[in-house]
């Protein structure tokens, strides 16, 4: 079951990626069919080579500005309660709680039982017992 999705996720993955290089290479064969009339053919060679590094440096700054840590606007001492720690880390890293959530969601409806015996150790802050 697990190396099916796999397997399928592997492939979902090499499909987006070919389609995105046929995408960028359709993408060029069109700007170069742009620029070629207007500039010839060494010159519109240098347009879309221009053209393609323009792209990849405001990516690069892009992803840099992204990838920045943000400084926290709550205090780093998580005093409180479950429910104020729960609270404090959604506003901290909202996707990995949307993940946790969306997992929590899957196991829910595939085991209920597993589930009760995680939130309980949770919030016991015990090991269960076998």
């Amino acid at each position: 079951m697990i190396f099916r999705r796999l397997l399928l996720a592997a492939v979902a993955l090499a499909l987006f990626s070919a389609g995105a290089a046929v995408f960028v290479v359709a993408a060029s064969f069109g700007a170069y069919a742009l620029f070629e009339p207007r500039l010839g053919r060494a010159g519109a060679a240098g347009a879309l080579a221009a053209l393609i590094a323009t792209l990849i440096v405001v990516s690069g700054l892009f992803m840099a500005w992204a990838g920045r840590k943000r400084p926290s606007k709550s205090p780093q001492g998580l005093a409180g309660g479950l429910f104020e720690r729960a609270l404090a880390f959604v506003k901290q890293k909202p996707i990995l709680a949307a993940s946790a959530a969306i997992g929590a969601g899957f196991m829910a409806t595939r085991d209920p039982k597993y589930l009760g015996t995680v939130l309980r150790a949770f919030l016991d802050g015990e090991t269960p017992s076998k």
